[in-house]
């Protein structure tokens, strides 16, 4: 940095402002960028890109001529042409605009010409390209400073290769910064009250030869020209609000990094971080001046500032990214030593091949190497690797299997890489968690950074992973509910009531974002009130099939962290739904007890689809409501002990029924009153032919793994079957009053006899002849444990080799729209702890 006193910047510090092709090239954006240069202090230099997509118009421009079509040529111009007169006519008018639109004929007709040229000889070489190229910052520099002038701002015009000077490298020049610095000099006094407007991206060779600066080379320009002037900041203005924790497009939930340090951005630029160059860091390195990423949509937001300290915070967020369309390459040793050591040769083939090695791995004891390489040159790359290596592959030494492709290089960026303990585990194994398979590791020697590479498929699932990870402080549940009755409704109320408490006490953040009923479906990914979806629901249309296609839902779930279907419906065939849920990546919560009591062979290739696909099925509410009936099942098998019999009053409905019963109400009103207070099935006939009871026992069978069937468990009902059969439930209520007075009097004979009625199922695992399970009424005495039932309770005994004499007991309420909610809202939280994990 120059020390003389006399120098411009010694005196007034420059600002240097550098606005995209976005921010100067959409409609309706240009005067926010004029008011934003209008409001910053001054001296001020603004860098500004092509227009839109113009660079883009003319390269396909050039190439069209090297095809000798000079139609599509001239159309790619004329693209070029008239977004710039209509961007102009946005900010100018009258005879300023006039001016303009000469000015950028006078700017295109050589590069008219030049294309000619490019037709006739069908060549166009790189110098060419970039000379047609530099064209599209030059009109846009002198559009910006025309209507800064406009507006009372003086501005001036400045060609950058007036004082920037390169090598002769096309398309991606070296800068020479001491003879840019000897130019810049003399030019400065010009500048004195006034705002140049400097063209981005473009510069001359020592010969005089137009060159560009490669990729984002307009913000290479800007922290040039800091480094030059000696500003203390450069300010890029995009169209996002800054470096993002991950790219918003994979994660809805990705937010601007407040801080970061050089190498941090260095490491983000290396790894596909579109938004700057490594070499946009050099002269910021050099020169101390911090780089600022702004948004021009939110200027007030802000943004994030790098520089050499970065952020302190030992909590600070971090960022994942994704290099995306890559190949994975492997040399495998097939003995444990070589003739001599591969990894350089490897390397030095691939390089002078002009391959880019995006990262690899080397094993030490044997030989073997992974490479990740561009998936356009992977086939390339393996016939370069495959004939450096020919020696060895014909003495069988090594081998060189075809590439994989395609995959993405997911990388996690954090200065606090090498400092904290465990940062790579708790990386891979939230991948891991959510079953995504890791092909490659990689990290480099900075410990700024761990990569890893994934199936292309699998890209989405793992940024929002990683992201969610490390950058969020509650674990975020997504989900879709499905269902909203009696059971759904309560959730939706416990949900609303819940929510901060979760976050505060548990770290979860539930967020809801689908509701489905049997008509209609609505869908929010930024979350909806559990208040208002009965009222948000109802301004939907219905669908044209009858229940909604949930199907399409489901994609837009996939694309959230941590997923969730929730099931609060009693519909048959929605084990179809579970299984498109598993394969898209969303886990499972259910109320629904139809599913599990599909054939065994269904059943088990729907749990196995769930394994295969790392998603969690839970349906503790299946059996008990919100007792934890199965959870306690599954820990006695689990810590090895011998299940001898299971028996209970399983249904809360029933057991409500039973007790009415008792204490002398009529059946058909026990059954309304069970009803009413949304104890029984959709259709009480369910509960009352035991069906309901028959498929509770079959599910915790299993859960032993017995493989048994619906058709094993011997039904008795609780009234006779051929009052059964009536389809319509309000029909088979008034049909009920039939049976009171039978009813009514074999109750009585069960008092008279000291006994009561209960609803009762029982699992023999090792009886005599195979596992047997039944359930029925059953007129119990006054020592059976059921007997002390009261209104909805259920009860499930465990008797067990460690609890033989004692048997343990499952007690409470066993149905209800309240309990059964709160026993689903146990096991989404009980799916977000897990998803957790360690943090």
């Amino acid at each position: 940095m120059s020390s003389n006193p006399s120098h411009p910047a010694a005196s007034r510090p420059w600002c240097v402002y550098k606005f995209g092709g976005s921010s100067v090239g959409t409609p309706g954006r240009l005067p926010r960028v004029l008011s934003l240069i209008s409001e910053a202090q001054r001296p001020l230099a603004i860098v500004v890109s092509a227009l839109g997509d113009t660079t883009d118009w003319l390269i396909s421009a050039a190439n069209a001529a090297a095809r000798g079509d000079a139609v599509s040529s001239g159309s790619e111009l004329s693209r070029v042409r008239g977004l710039a007169r209509s961007i102009a006519g946005t900010v100018l008018e009258g005879a300023v605009l006039t001016a303009h639109e000469k000015t950028v004929e006078h700017l295109l007709a050589p590069i008219e010409r030049l294309l000619t040229g490019v037709e006739l000889t069908r060549e166009c070489t790189p110098a060419t390209l970039d000379e047609v190229l530099s064209v599209g910052e030059r009109i846009s520099s002198e559009l910006v400073a025309r209507a800064l002038t406009a507006r009372g701002i003086p501005a001036l015009a400045v060609d950058a290769r007036s004082f920037l000077v390169t090598d002769e490298t096309a398309g991606a020049a070296r800068v020479d910064i001491e003879a840019s610095r000897a130019r810049l000099t003399p030019l400065l006094p010009g500048w004195e009250g006034k705002v140049p407007v400097i063209t981005g991206f473009i510069a001359r060779s020592h010969q005089g030869r137009t060159t560009t600066l490669g990729r984002n080379g307009s913000d290479y320009t800007a922290t040039l020209l800091s480094w030059l002037l000696e500003a203390r900041q450069v300010t890029v203005w995009t169209d996002v609000p800054g470096v993002m924790t991950a790219d918003p497009a994979l994660v809805a939930d990705a937010y601007p990094v407040p801080r970061m340090t050089y190498a941090e951005a260095l490491e983000l630029a290396h790894f596909g971080t579109r938004m700057f160059h490594p070499r946009t860091m050099i002269p910021l390195l050099e020169s101390g001046a911090a780089l600022h990423i702004r948004g021009t949509t939110e200027p007030d937001a802000p943004g994030t500032r790098i520089d050499a300290e970065g952020n302190p915070d030992p909590h600070r967020p971090t960022s994942v990214t994704s290099l995306e369309r890559l190949a994975l390459l492997h040399v495998e040793s097939l003995r444990p030593t070589l003739s001599e050591p591969l990894g350089h040769r490897v390397l030095q083939a691939l390089e002078a091949a002009r391959i880019t090695v995006w990262g690899g791995t080397l094993s030490a004891l044997a030989p073997s190497i992974s490479l990740v390489v561009p998936q356009a040159q992977a086939e390339r790359a393996h016939a370069v690797l495959e004939e450096v290596l020919r020696g060895e592959r014909e003495r069988r030494e090594v081998r060189v299997p075809p590439p994989h492709a395609p995959v993405t290089l997911v990388t996690l960026v954090t200065e606090s890489m090498g400092h904290r303990p465990n940062v790579a585990g708790r990386f891979f194994h939230a991948l891991g968690n959510v079953g995504v398979n890791v092909r490659a590791i990689l990290q480099g020697a900075s410990s700024r950074s761990v990569s890893c590479a994934v199936d292309a498929e699998d890209t989405a699932v793992a940024v929002r992973t990683v992201h969610s990870a490390f950058n969020l402080n509650e674990t975020e549940i997504n989900v879709l509910l499905v269902g909203k009755g009696t059971v759904g409704g309560r959730l939706l109320a416990q949900l609303a009531d819940n929510a901060k408490t979760l976050e505060a006490r548990h770290g979860v953040s539930l967020r809801l974002v689908g509701v489905v009923d049997s008509r209609r479906a609505l869908f929010e990914p930024r979350g909806l009130s559990p208040a208002e979806v009965h009222a948000r629901l109802a301004e939907v249309s219905p669908a044209s099939t009858t229940p909604p296609d949930v199907k399409p839902l489901l994609d837009r779930l996939s694309r959230l962290s941590v997923p969730v279907l929730v099931d609060c419906t009693a519909a048959d065939g929605i084990e179809t739904l579970y299984a498109e849920a598993f394969r898209r990546g969303i886990h499972v919560v259910a109320a629904n007890k139809k599913p599990l009591a599909r054939p065994w062979k269904e059943c088990e290739s729907l749990q196995s689809l769930a394994r295969a696909h790392f998603r969690t099925w839970h349906y503790e509410t299946t059996v008990g409501a919100s007792l934890p009936v199965i959870e306690t099942l599954k820990n006695l098998v689990r810590t090895g002990d011998r299940v001898e019999r299971i028996e209970g009053c399983f249904s809360g409905s029933l057991g409500a029924i039973c007790h009415a019963l008792m204490d002398g109400v009529p059946l058909s009103q026990a059954v309304r009153t069970a009803r009413a207070n949304g104890y029984t099935e959709p259709h009480p006939r369910d509960d009352l032919s035991g069906l309901d009871v028959a498929r509770k026992a079959l599910i915790l069978a299993r859960e032993l793994g017995l493989e048994l069937e619906l058709e094993d468990v011997a039904v008795e009902p609780l009234v006779p079957p051929e009052h059964l059969r009536e389809e319509d439930p309000e029909t088979f209520l008034r049909t009920l009053g039939s049976l009171d007075s039978d009813v009514g009097a074999q109750v009585s004979r069960y008092r008279a006899a000291g006994r009561s009625l209960r609803y009762l199922a029982q699992i023999l695992p090792n009886a005599p002849g195979g596992p047997r399970v039944k359930v029925g009424p059953v007129a119990v005495d006054a020592a059976h444990p059921a007997t002390g039932l009261k209104g909805a309770e259920a009860m499930v005994s465990f008797f067990t080799e460690r609890y033989r004499e004692f048997p343990l007991i499952v007690r409470g309420a066993g149905a209800g729209g309240d309990v059964t909610a709160a026993g689903v809202l146990a096991d989404i939280l009980r799916l977000a702890q897990n998803v957790r994990g360690r943090r």
